[in-house]
This record gives structure tokens, C-alpha cells and sequence, in this order.
């Protein structure tokens, strides 16, 4: 049994806690909020737990293990670093933090405070995503991996009409490579590495975030290209193509299905069940982590986040996209 402290209520944390009670290892035991109303109103609605109205006081609790954070983004490095040095172990929302500098720092507390630290990146939880790996050398040389996830934002209007709310307020550390372009490029990373060279292009927005954008990724032997968007919608598929065939992604951020069209003609379809809700796979990978089982680590890891986070701190150097939080210091 895995007891949890939660840091944000918001419709994100009830998805989580609705797929985490699906697991009988999972444990809503306490609830964050600067409101105690507030706070007081999302426990109840699940049942009940302990309410706190500081981080500090939840993360000394004796109450949990783990503090699952779903804050914004400018504030998951502090927050984290915080519960950590209290010797909880932390599934942090993605993307993990601002700034590539904040990521290595949060690896560094979890290492030295020996707990478990984790990006809630949900695609490459997926069995699917496993299937996908395994299918790549079927294809094998690989020149090109291509992802795509844009999708109209609904809050993009209200942005139109002069309101900048926060999945466009630089603020918070969001924009649309924060907000969806990880999803197109942590599994190009996952899969590939570390890339040699990384170039960005696209469309900054008057509040200082951006609103689409591409990124290409250049490996020895091959290249990737990721495009994401919040102002424009997409039904592309992504793909990875190789020398002895293709491999077509339908929706990179839940990999629903998965087909190899080989050069000779013929078509394998390598898709497995995903019966479970999305997040409830994430949650089964961090509590194998923090059990210390056999392969566990390398789902999610960290040197997959940390390299992620570069890549993405790179692209928002390219584009001019500048947050508070790159110059903070924890």
C-alpha cells in the first residue's frame, strides 16, 4: 500500500485519484491546498483525509509515503525538493519542472535522500509504448521518427479575446512545447537518446509563450521531428520510419494503435489491450519503483527526464520563451 499526499486539486488530480482507486495499493490519505475550505471540499469528495494548508506540515506527516504533484509547473521543483528532503517519494506531473537546471537538482535530492522520483508522463507508461520499442528493430535501421500532437486549445479563445489564463500565462511556466510538445518529444528520447544537435522553430504568442512549434532532433544516423500545437488542431498520425518498413502511431499521447507496413506490403498490427484508464499504468510503474522491482527502472526514468528537459530548454532558448523560473534559484 502506497499512502498519498496530493498537491493540487484540480481536474487533473481527480483523474489521478480515480484511476489510483482502481489499484488496491493506492491510498488517498491527505490533500494540499492554501485553502482549508478547499481542501477540506476535494477530501471529502473522495472520501475523507487529512487536510493541510502547508506543504511543509504534509510532507513531515507521518500519514504518507508518496506526494503525487499536479501545481504548475513553476512550482514542482520547490515543492518537490521540499517533500523529498522530508523522505517522501514524489510522482511529479510532467513536464517535471522549468528548466533543465531544476530537473538535475530534484535527481539530486531524490538520490541523496534515498527516495523515488518520477516524471507522470503517462504515454510511455503505456503497454504500448513497450510493444513500440520492441517493434522498432523490426524496421530497423531507423532514419526518421516523426511525432505530431496539436490540438486547439479551449482556452485559446478566451486568450483571442484578451485573457490570459494559465495554460498561456508564462508565469506559471506553461506554452504549448510545456504543455503538449513533451508528449511528441520524451518519446524520441525514450527511444533514441540523447540527440547530437536540436533545433526549434514557432509561433511565439503576445503573452510570451508559445503557441505551436517544431522541433528537430538530429541523431548519427537519423532524425526526428516533433510537432505540437495549442492554436490548431491536427489528425495526423506519428510515425517511425525505417529501412525495412514504417511504424504508424495513431495519437502519440495514448498510442491507441500501432501498425508496421513493411516494404513488401504486408501490414502488422502489434497493438495490445490498454483496458485500464491512462494514468492508472504510471501509478503501477512508480510503485514499482518505489518496491525496487526487477526492470522498473527503466520505465520513466530519469535520465530520460533530465535529458527531455535539455532538449526543451534548448527549444525554449531558440524560441525566446523565457519564464521566472529560469532564473530562480532553489
Amino acid at each position: 500500500m502506497v499512502r498519498y499526499g496530493i498537491i493540487g486539486t484540480n481536474f487533473i488530480t481527480e483523474w489521478f485519484i480515480e484511476a489510483g482507486n482502481t489499484l488496491d495499493s493506492f491510498q488517498l490519505s491527505a490533500v494540499y491546498s492554501r485553502t482549508k475550505e478547499r481542501a477540506e471540499t476535494f477530501a471529502d469528495k473522495y472520501g475523507g483525509a487529512e487536510v493541510f494548508t502547508t506543504i511543509e506540515e504534509m510532507a513531515k506527516s507521518p500519514l504518507i509515503d508518496a506526494v503525487y504533484i499536479a501545481s504548475p509547473t513553476s512550482l514542482h521543483a520547490e515543492q518537490a525538493i521540499l517533500c523529498m528532503k522530508h523522505g517522501k517519494h514524489v510522482l511529479c506531473e510532467k513536464p517535471m519542472a522549468s528548466h533543465h537546471k531544476e530537473v538535475e537538482q530534484m535527481v539530486r535530492v531524490a538520490e541523496e535522500n534515498g527516495v523515488i522520483l518520477m516524471e507522470a508522463v503517462k504515454s510511455t507508461a503505456l503497454p504500448n509504448f513497450q510493444k513500440l520499442k520492441q517493434a522498432v528493430s523490426k524496421v530497423a535501421p531507423v532514419r526518421r521518427m516523426v511525432t505530431s500532437y496539436c490540438q486547439y486549445s479551449s482556452r485559446y479563445d478566451a486568450f483571442k479575446e484578451g485573457t490570459v489564463l494559465n495554460a498561456f500565462n508564462p508565469q506559471f511556466s506553461n506554452g504549448a512545447l510545456m504543455d503538449i510538445g513533451l508528449y511528441c518529444l520524451y518519446p524520441i528520447v525514450d527511444l533514441f537518446g540523447k540527440p547530437d544537435k536540436v533545433k526549434a522553430s514557432g509561433i511565439k504568442l503576445s503573452s510570451g509563450v508559445d503557441g505551436e512549434g517544431t522541433v528537430i532532433l538530429t541523431y548519427p544516423e537519423m532524425e526526428a521531428v516533433a510537432m505540437y500545437s495549442k492554436i490548431t488542431n491536427s489528425s495526423l498520425p506519428s510515425e517511425i520510419q525505417g529501412e525495412k518498413g514504417t511504424i504508424i502511431i495513431n495519437h502519440i499521447q495514448k498510442l491507441s494503435s500501432l501498425e508496421i507496413y513493411y516494404l513488401d506490403g504486408s501490414v502488422e498490427n502489434v497493438t495490445v489491450s490498454q483496458d485500464k484508464p491512462d494514468m492508472v499504468y504510471e501509478i503501477e510503474v512508480f510503485h514499482n519503483k518505489i518496491h525496487r522491482l526487477p526492470g522498473a527502472g527503466s520505465v520513466n526514468s530519469l535520465d530520460t527526464s533530465k535529458l527531455t528537459s535539455e532538449v526543451m530548454t534548448s527549444a525554449r532558448d531558440q524560441l525566446q520563451v523565457c519564464f521566472p523560473a529560469d532564473h530562480s534559484r532553489l
